[in-house]
């Protein structure tokens, strides 16, 4: 007489589980997700505050208008980015002095198809919207560009991925093959010669 085959069967059953997990926790990050894009649509509409310059606690204000003074430019880096037009290229981002203690601000104070294009910009007043950023957690795209650079695109909703109620699908489907697979293979084992 044949028997189910134990070891394969806790192996299926230990992957079958993962993905069931994996796809309630996509689940649960479509829920966070959610609430993040309605933070960040809500904070769009909020009236502008004055760009953070001390280190910042709490949830970022994101997504957020704001002004800051750059009193000094000290640094510049160009990243990969976006004009208002939607054209691929460079936003270059200027690390500035505000007077203050703290981290300064970040500016992405326009965008150029040269990473190395030339630009006047002295500091001064800058008002735009909060965006992410990886080196300085938050970063002030301005409104407008000096000359020599164009206006880069402000950060957008659109452009955040909301896609793991599909990936928990997707996991729910793995999950679901899995089994069908193992109950065919036991078919097959159990069948009378």
């Amino acid at each position: 007489m044949k028997r189910v085959p134990i070891f394969a069967t806790l192996l299926v059953a230990l992957a079958v589980a993962t993905m069931i997990a994996l796809g309630v926790w996509q689940i649960s990050r479509g829920y966070w997700k959610d609430q993040l894009i309605h933070q960040y649509t809500t904070a769009q509409k909020l009236p502008p505050i004055s760009f953070p310059t001390a280190p910042y606690k709490g949830e970022l204000p994101l997504f957020r208008w704001a002004t800051g003074f750059c009193v000094k430019p000290d640094a510049h880096r160009a990243i990969a980015g976006r004009n208002r037009q939607g054209e691929t290229g460079y936003v270059h981002i200027i690390q500035c002095s505000t007077g203050a203690e703290g981290p300064g601000m970040a500016v992405e104070i326009g965008w150029s198809e040269d990473p190395n294009a030339k630009y006047r910009w002295a500091g001064g007043p800058v008002s735009g919207m909060i965006a992410p950023d990886r080196q300085q957690r938050i970063r002030l795209v301005a409104a407008s560009a000096p000359p020599g650079l164009q206006p880069a695109a402000p950060p957008s909703i659109e452009s955040i991925p909301n896609n793991h109620r599909s990936y928990a699908f997707q996991w729910f489907a793995f999950a679901l093959v899995a089994l069908v697979i193992y109950f065919l293979a036991l078919r097959k084992r159990f069948r009378p010669e």
